[in-house]
């Protein structure tokens, strides 16, 4: 019997069916646990041991409806791990990792229901299934297979241990990073300020206070440690922040995730090879809109020589400014920043900091907000209800008077969230056995300020966050398995990259790019210097950008390397990295690619989709009104609501007509002159 006594376990009655996140202790999650897996194994029992024959209903429809009460608690546990963490929690977290990878090999390992399936598959033309039925079918017979469902004997099980052990190593390799993060900070006498915008200041004195320090400190906060890169006079404070930065993860001791990595390439591999693929990378890609490994190397290969050559070229220009400065030596990565806003300054009369006053978090959110009312007909009513944290709030999104989702923002960093941005959901859209709207949140790390005030690079991940919510909010599918961003993974930054876009529209900055003190609009000439500038560090955003998707694709495409570190450092030196430029994510804390299976041998995608969104963007340009309603409507009905229903192509080119080459890319970049 159900223990109702326990808040996850209850059924939720409160507003929109939220987790009664005022009641739920982190004693609550164990238990939780252990009832809602027990309840998911009966429920999947029943469906494999059904004495009538498969049919779709109770087999395919009744997996997507069973473990419901799994997912729930799953998704409140989860959503709070990774941005309110606690020693408890992560505690948890390594406990639960191979108990709930054990139990989804429990289910695909279930021969009797895969036998079910197979069954379907054989008559699937003869079963009048819908397009999307069909669909699902497909996935989920898919979805087996390549969790070992053909498996036998010593092979299959090998592979649940390959599954528990890499998702309990995924799940240290996020805490050991979130730790390095968490616990480095340093701190700056007032001298050390000398130079700063105010805003950074700021930013500084509040991090300082989070963290209870007597006075300023930068951290390891993306949001506060780029900007110190980018205006603090003080080389050697600009080392000793850039270093911390770099080597999170590769400091030594039980924080270290080096061996992890090396570690998990090696079961990757092992595991690919048990399901009869030539290499991690060619089983990962199979599914995606690239295919193969070499489709990916040719993309990131072709843009790789027009970038390095704009970056080298900027490398120059940098170094004639630290020569006038009297240093003599080579430019260093703690200098590329210095000196690329230096030279903005003094070549185009640009300050990034004088843009921050206009970008407030609140102005960018109603922005985003007012972009998706004009586009979509949504709207957003502030909820006053209790949340997970007090920096969290909610809003309800309506269209025409209808709920369509609760979207929460918690946009601020803190000691406890792990780095990054992203979009995650509480609860997905379904329509199978009764309608369910979603409850999506974006969670970001802009350093906290009063007011908050975010930089042009962060109000971008703002709206590409939120292009993700937008996935989530207007999904319109029946079947949660192809629901919201249950797509391709080199599809899925497509609505996100897409929504960047609408950030640069005059109308959209004339109306909410407004002086955080004054409310003058920004002016034109700032505006127009900062649309301008779009592209000027586009040498070294690439590059770093692309060095990291050839580590990721060559620690996967082949026999995985005794030493990740030495592999990387042969790949990095393979292609000609620049000095001054890192790879933007080192392994020790590449945590796309280790912290979980999502974007290994997938980091390419963010470019993968970089070439559909600026084509798809440009759909919008082509009509004269970066608005027009009927793009619009294709957008939504072709790929903004139709989730996974169909292959990516196919809904791309019934929302484009055609799809895109390297050019527009190339183009968006500003690289097409480099080439």
């Amino acid at each position: 019997m159900t223990d109702t006594s326990n808040p996850l376990l209850a059924d939720w009655h409160g507003p929109f069916a939220l987790p009664p996140f005022a009641e739920i202790e982190d004693a609550h999650f164990a238990p939780a646990f252990e009832a809602a897996l027990a309840e998911g194994r009966a429920e999947i029992a029943a469906i494999a041991e059904d004495p009538v024959p498969a049919d779709f209903a109770n087999t395919i429809a009744a997996l997507e409806l069973a473990g419901q009460r799994l997912d729930r608690v799953a998704a409140v546990f989860f959503n709070l791990s990774g941005s309110d963490s606690n020693p408890e929690r992560e505690a948890l977290a390594r406990d639960l990792a191979p108990k709930l990878s054990a139990y989804m090999s429990e289910i695909t390992n279930n021969r009797t229901l895969f036998a079910r399936i197979e069954a379907l598959w054989a008559v699937r033309d003869r079963l009048g299934l819908s397009p999307e039925q069909a669909r699902v079918l497909m996935l989920y017979r898919r979805s087996f297979l390549r969790a070992g469902a053909a498996l036998e004997g010593a092979d299959r099980d090998r592979l649940t241990e390959i599954k528990a052990r890499l998702a309990s190593l995924g799940t240290q390799f996020s805490q050991n990073l979130l730790a390095d993060e968490r616990d480095w900070a340093m701190d700056l006498a007032e001298a050390d300020l000398e130079g700063l915008p105010d805003w950074l200041v700021a930013s500084a004195r509040d991090a300082g206070a989070a963290r209870g320090r007597p006075g300023p400190v930068i951290t390891l906060n993306r949001s506060l440690v780029v900007p110190f890169l980018q205006h603090s006079p003080r080389r050697d404070l600009r080392e000793r922040a850039f270093r911390a930065w770099a080597t999170r993860g590769a400091n030594g001791g039980a924080t270290d995730n080096r061996g992890l990595a090396a570690e998990i390439l090696a079961l990757r591999e092992e595991r690919a090879r048990l399901l009869g693929y030539d290499s991690f990378a060619a089983y990962k890609l199979e599914p995606e809109m690239a295919g193969t490994p070499a489709a990916v190397r040719d993309l990131l290969m072709r843009v790789w020589a027009p970038a390095r050559a704009r970056a080298e070229a900027d490398a120059t220009a940098l170094e004639a400014l630290m020569a006038a400065d009297g240093l003599n030596g080579p430019l260093e990565p703690w200098d590329w920043r210095f000196y690329a806003e230096r030279r903005r300054r003094s070549e185009h009369d640009f300050d990034d900091a004088a843009v921050k006053p206009y970008l407030s978090l609140d102005a960018m959110i109603a922005a985003a907000f007012e972009t998706a009312t004009r586009l979509f007909g949504l709207t957003f009513r502030p909820l006053d209800i209790p949340l997970y944290h007090p920096d969290a709030r909610a809003w309800e999104v309506l269209r025409d008077g209808r709920h369509m989702a609760v979207f929460i923002g918690d946009y601020h960093a803190r000691a406890s969230k792990r780095s990054g941005a992203w979009c995650s959901t509480f609860r997905g859209q379904r329509a199978l056995g009764g309608e369910v709207r979603p409850v999506v949140v974006n969670v970001c790390n802009f350093a906290k300020g009063a007011p908050t005030l975010l930089s042009w690079d962060d109000a971008r991940t703002l709206f590409h966050e939120f292009g993700h919510a937008l996935h989530q909010i207007l999904s319109d599918v029946t079947h949660p398995f192809v629901a919201g961003t249950s797509v391709a993974r080199d599809f899925v930054e497509l609505p996100s990259q897409l929504y960047e876009h609408w950030l640069e529209v005059p109308e959209v900055l004339s109306r909410h790019a407004r002086h955080v003190e004054t409310g003058a609009p920004m002016p034109s000439e700032l505006v127009e210097k900062l649309l301008a500038l779009r592209n000027a560090d586009q040498g070294f955003d690439t590059v770093e950008y692309i060095a990291s998707a050839l580590v990721d694709l060559d620690f996967h495409d082949g026999p995985a390397p005794a030493d990740p570190m030495v592999r990387q450092a042969e790949v990095l030196a393979g292609i000609g990295l620049p000095h001054a430029i890192p790879m933007r994510h080192a392994t020790p804390h590449f945590a796309h690619v280790f912290a979980g299976d999502g974007y290994s041998a997938g980091y390419y995608s963010y470019m993968w989709s970089e070439v559909m969104d600026a084509d798809a963007f440009a759909a919008f340009a082509e009509t004269g009104d970066p608005f027009d309603p009927a793009t619009a409507a294709r957008l939504e009905r072709h790929i903004l609501s139709a989730g996974g229903s169909q292959e990516a192509e196919a809904l791309y080119l019934a929302f484009r007509g055609r799809m895109p080459g390297v050019d527009a890319l190339l183009k968006g970049r500003g690289l097409d002159a480099a080439a």
